[in-house]
């Protein structure tokens, strides 16, 4: 059998690493990661490899030529393009059509047992077999779920948490037979998992997972670059060292000079003619390469230095790499997590904070402070979205210059010369980092649209205008010291997923696109945005009916944005209406839900009072509203989402609506009722939205006081889901209580339960697992539907080391039963 070995791969995320050398290349312990993936081919029996290369293809040819020094036949396919996992095999398709053959990755180090993989795929007469094998954290995997027989059942590429279903991964190393090329497109970007399993699947062909014993890291990050030398050291994965144990966990190298005084506490790594100095202290994990010179009173710990390194008296190297043909100078200091690119020299008493990334080539000179890249700007958090947008403590977390490098890495995803729509709410905070924002735009050749202070609705609607997209930053709902900034696309919706993703691979690379001094964006500031918005609602949504109804309304604007466009609106509905908090309060940009509870009920006595049909109370930024009804009583959220979907349905008697799955199961009865039918949509805000752009649409909302309307805009709005709850109640006649009454109680009972990120993963497992015959919906999370209808929903969070739990069932002790028959599972899991 041959083998396929993927070496094209750029590794982006491992620059500066990588800037001027393939990803599998990289060394671990002195070694090509390559080199490792070759001698365990040999080891099984593969001698005759193809190798795909596309990125610095004769740097990776010119190692390893024909693989005469390792014993092996090497020859190689090159791409003049990036086909992806499938089209770059398909590219060797002639050298490998005439039998089965293992396809592995070039820059993942493994010591799984390919013969048993190789066995278990004959055994089978699979068409394709994975190797699976299960990871602590899946999201950057693709999560597959296997049968008691082994075939797959279920796989997902690179899944967010809420989609995360087991903890059992695709480590993109198959078995396949030659027939599977039938399925690959020639000299187009395919991927296996993408694109050929799915429709393999979808055809029943005999696909099987083999999950695998042993070790496995995909070295992706520096992170688990660095992590792939400890585990070497540590002797977690079966490799051959090359060198000698001098004592238990100490390795050198062929020729090395190690002084009898210098200190060395192993587990670690001497490359080959390296010297290290009397004096000098090696620590655990280090790896030192071929041809480095350890001076004096240098220390190093955790460190990993490539080839040909000067490291200089009383410097000191901990958790960091160092590329090759550096000199690293005396007393000069680099701290956990930073990289130093090849061909660098860092100068006398210079100092290099954590997680600082010089590329090759640049100079730091003597005595310098480095705390943000170079010339690139530092990488900064790990995950930079969370719910909406990004969000952290103002001028702790979320700075002016955090908000400017945010602004250039969305620009650099964006065309040269195109527009993007800037607002903020009326807080201070906003104001002074929308500036920052469009500093940054316009510095990257991005013209710009400045709303200035306007609802959010307004900004998603104004950007839809032929804007390429948006930054709305306002303060987080309810935390008054936070911000969030949030990026919409070009229809003025959250960015999806796999945007936000794109983003976030700009910013981790500080590959910022800067603008030429002609290239200079423009500033405009549009006239009339509130007439147009409001005349745009008026046109679209129906509105009849309610001049001639007589119905009085009283609307709490909350002393934010939303009042700005109230006068406009109720003046043209033509209804009675009363507004109460309609100034701006820049001390209260947003409100705890304490302070929001009182302002309702203040609201409902007044509603009661006034004796008007209900009540409407928006947040700050207008995106949201709540319910009082002409009694005065407050309509709590998750009721005032089935009261509108009531109404809805009622008058349209066809389509559809969208709702999270989160939402009581009472809603699929209120819509069949009415002739409409439930789309369940994930949690995320533009999975709703995704949804609310169909034409059959007619209604969506998330339980949490934010509504689609459709026939106006597909994303939340709060001022929309006003107007078309006055039309809906004029036309009907009927109160908001009665609505209510007539619709079941539901009883969704909810909990949320502390679990490590590094559990997560086996947490979702286990409830598939324990789930055995009953249904599972893995639509957000996994869903458990038992056979009397009563279901749980266990979702991990995406941003903290938080599990969310849902249960609905005919009573409050059912739902509190199933509850913590589930909460038990995830507990068990965790522990």
């Amino acid at each position: 059998m041959k083998a396929v070995v993927m070496a094209g791969g750029e590794g982006t995320r491992l620059r500066p690493m990588t800037s001027s050398m393939p990803k599998p290349l990289l060394p671990v312990v002195n070694r090509p990661i390559m080199e490792h993936v070759l001698r365990l081919l040999k080891r099984h029996g593969l001698n005759e490899t193809v190798v795909t290369v596309q990125f610095l293809a004769s740097l990776v040819k010119n190692y390893f030529g024909d693989g005469e020094e390792l014993g092996m036949e090497l020859s190689y396919a090159n791409e003049e393009k990036p086909l992806g996992t499938a089209g770059s095999v398909k590219n060797a398709e002639e050298a490998l059509k005439d039998d089965a053959f293992l396809v592995i990755s070039g820059d993942a180090l493994t010591d799984f047992d390919l013969t048993e993989l190789i066995n278990f795929h004959k055994e089978k007469g699979a068409l394709v077999t994975v190797c699976l094998t299960r990871v602590p954290n899946p999201l950057e995997f693709g999560i597959t779920i296997v049968d008691e027989e082994g075939k797959v059942e279920r796989f997902l590429e690179k899944p967010t948490w809420g989609q995360v279903f087991s903890d059992t991964v695709n480590t993109g190393i198959y078995v396949m037979e030659p027939e599977v090329f039938d399925y690959v497109e020639p000299d187009v970007p395919v991927d296996w998992s993408g694109d050929v399993f799915p429709q393999l699947m979808k055809e029943g062909k005999p696909i099987y997972g083999y999950i695998a014993e042993g070790y496995w890291e995909d070295v992706g990050t520096h992170e688990s670059y660095v992590k792939a030398q400890a585990d070497v050291l540590e002797g977690k994965v079966d490799v051959e060292i090359d060198g000698f144990e001098l004592s238990p966990g100490v390795w050198v190298a062929e020729g090395a000079e190690v002084h009898p005084d210098a200190v060395l506490r192993g587990p670690l790594y001497i490359g080959d003619y390296a010297k290290v100095e009397a004096g000098a202290e090696i620590r655990e994990h280090t790896v030192v390469g071929s041809n480095v010179v350890v001076k004096s009173g240098a220390f190093l710990h955790k460190a990993v230095v490539h080839d040909n390194v000067y490291v200089g008296q009383q410097s000191n190297l901990r958790g960091c790499v160092v590329g090759k043909n550096t000199d690293i100078m005396r007393a000069a200091r680099i701290e956990d997590g930073a990289v130093i690119g090849d061909e660098c020299l860092v100068g006398e008493e210079s100092i290099i904070q954590g997680n600082v990334r010089v590329y090759p080539f640049k100079t730091i000179e003597a005595g310098a402070f480095v705390n943000t890249s170079v010339i690139w700007e530092s990488r900064g958090q790990a995950h930079l979205f969370g719910a909406r947008g990004v969000s952290g403590i103002l001028n702790v977390e979320i700075t002016p210059e955090l908000a400017v490098r945010l602004a250039g890495a969305y620009a650099t995803t964006l065309k040269k010369g195109s527009t993007v729509t800037t607002a903020r709410d009326h807080s201070r905070g906003a104001r002074a980092l929308k500036r920052a924002v469009i500093s940054a735009l316009q510095a990257s050749a991005i013209d710009v649209r400045d709303l200035e202070n306007v609802p959010l609705p307004v900004a998603r609607q104004q950007t839809a205008r032929g804007s390429a997209g948006g930054i709305m930053i306002r303060t987080t709902p309810g935390v008054p010291d936070s911000v969030d900034i949030m990026f919409f696309d070009g229809r003025g919706a959250d960015l999806s997923q796999g945007s936000q993703r794109k983003l976030d691979r700009v910013f981790a690379r500080q590959e910022y696109r800067r603008a030429f001094p002609g290239e200079i964006g423009d500033l405009h500031f549009p006239a009339s945005v509130f007439d147009s918005y409001t005349g745009s609602l008026l046109r679209n949504v129906d509105i009849t009916g309610i001049s001639e109804s007589g119905l009085k309304v009283v609307v709490d604007a909350s002393n934010g944005s939303a009042g700005l466009v109230l006068p406009s609106l109720l003046g043209k509905l033509g209804v009675d209406s009363l507004t109460i908090n309609p100034g701006l309060d820049e001390s209260r940009p947003t409100e705890t839900a304490d302070a929001r509870r009182s302002g309702l009920m203040r609201l409902g006595e007044i509603v009661a009072s006034a004796r008007a049909a209900f009540g409407v109370r928006f947040d700050p930024v207008g995106e949201r509203l709540s319910l009082v009804d002409e009694k005065g009583r407050i309509i709590e959220d998750d009721r005032a989402l089935l009261v509108m979907l009531d109404l809805v349905a009622a008058e349209r008697r066809s389509g559809r609506v969208a709702l999270p799955v989160t939402t009581t199961r009472i809603a699929e009865q209120v819509a069949a009722y009415h002739g409409t039918q439930v789309e369940w949509t994930t949690t995320s805000p533009d999975d709703l939205t995704r949804v609310g752009r169909d034409d059959s649409t007619i209604f969506g909302g998330d339980g949490k006081g934010a509504f689609i309307i459709p026939e106006f805009s597909s994303v939340f709005d709060g001022a929309a889901a006003f107007v078309r709850l006055i039309g809906l109640v004029a036309r009907t006649q009927l109160t908001l209580s009665q609505i209510d009454a007539r619709i079941p109680r539901a009883h969704v009972l909810k909990r949320d339960l502390a679990t490590p990120w590094a559990v997560k993963g086996l947490v979702m497992r286990r409830v598939v697992e324990a789930a055995g015959d009953r249904f599972v919906d893995t639509t957000d999370g996994v869903r458990v539907v038992e056979t009397d209808g009563r279901w749980v929903m266990v979702l991990p969070d995406p941003a903290e080391a938080v599990t969310h739990l849902w249960a609905e069932g005919p009573d409050d002790a059912s739902a509190q039963a199933l509850l913590d028959e589930w909460s038990a599972v995830v507990d068990s899991a965790g522990r």
